[in-house]
């Protein structure tokens, strides 16, 4: 897939993905980039954007040598990516028909998280590799790196089903909630239940999952808490089903080098802070409230 890159508006080349609503509704000042996630194909007249640098090495004895890396992550600049599953679109399809009902509603919820975590862990997860014996000989092998803290913190409620199946894809991540209520006048965010730890272990990953990135002050009250538990940006991966410019606008310009993962990008959010054409209110829907 080609890439585009935003500054003031946003280019994209013949051939690339169309945002084109996107486009026309808003000025993005920060360097905010959508991308998806294949980058091998960017044209040469874009910058090609590289998320590697000399990979961090150590070893540690488990029946042989193993060698653990750790993918690095852009630290300048703010990610967008909008995987081109077909699977993604259809789920986002299901949750956007105001025919769905609250079930099934809920399931395909849980279905888009399932395929976001996979994209987003993709390049994301620390990796052991060494050799085992087969029982037909021996054999190079890769596992997750189980000595690396992981952790999921989905915003309630809708996060809940966002967040279903996380722990099948992650084993190993512990699982943090964190409430948080808009006002409906205001729309500013307040905390209602905190769950987080005083003090995330060093070198800590953490899976945000917003269903809704509207307005943006729930995210960017949720990254706020993180950050104070000793969690840097890079350090932190946003998993949304839809994202509008307003909330990706805050989160580029406090948060660089944070990674997006969005199943859809729509073009505004109206004065009541809905994203449209969006899905509705994610949390009501999934629930049946």
């Amino acid at each position: 897939m080609a890439s585009c890159r935003i500054n003031s508006t946003l280019r994209c080349p013949s051939g690339a993905p169309r945002f084109s609503s996107t486009c026309r509704h808003h000025n993005l000042r920060a360097p905010l980039l959508f991308i998806n996630t294949t980058l091998s194909t960017s044209p040469p007249n874009l910058e090609r954007i590289s998320c590697s640098s000399a990979p961090r090495r150590s070893s540690v004895a488990v029946r042989a040598h193993m060698a653990t890396e750790k993918k690095s992550t852009s630290q300048d600049r703010m990610l967008v990516f909008v995987p081109p599953h077909p699977l993604i679109k259809h789920w986002v399809s299901v949750l956007r028909n105001e025919q769905t009902p609250s079930p099934i509603f809920r399931n395909a919820m849980a279905e888009l998280g399932r395929l976001l975590i996979y994209e987003a862990s993709r390049d994301w997860l620390p990796t052991v590799t060494g050799e085992i014996q087969s029982p037909m000989g021996v054999a190079s092998v890769e596992f997750i790196d189980p000595r690396e803290p992981m952790s999921v913190v989905p915003i309630l409620r809708a996060g809940l089903a966002l967040a279903e199946h996380a722990s099948s894809i992650l084993p190993a991540t512990k699982t943090y909630h964190l409430g948080i209520s808009r006002d409906e006048e205001t729309l500013q965010p307040t905390i209602y239940l905190n769950k987080l730890p005083d003090k995330f272990p060093e070198g800590s990953r953490v899976f945000v999952v917003d269903p809704m990135l509207a307005t943006g002050g729930t995210i960017v009250a949720a990254v706020n808490l993180l950050k104070e538990r000793g969690i840097d940006n890079n350090q932190i991966l946003v998993i949304s089903a839809v994202a509008a410019p307003p909330a990706l606008q805050k989160l580029s310009e406090k948060f660089p080098g944070l990674h997006v993962y969005t199943g859809i990008i729509d073009p505004t959010v109206n004065e009541k802070g809905f994203i449209i054409p969006g899905l509705g209110d994610a949390g009501d829907r999934s629930f049946g409230t």
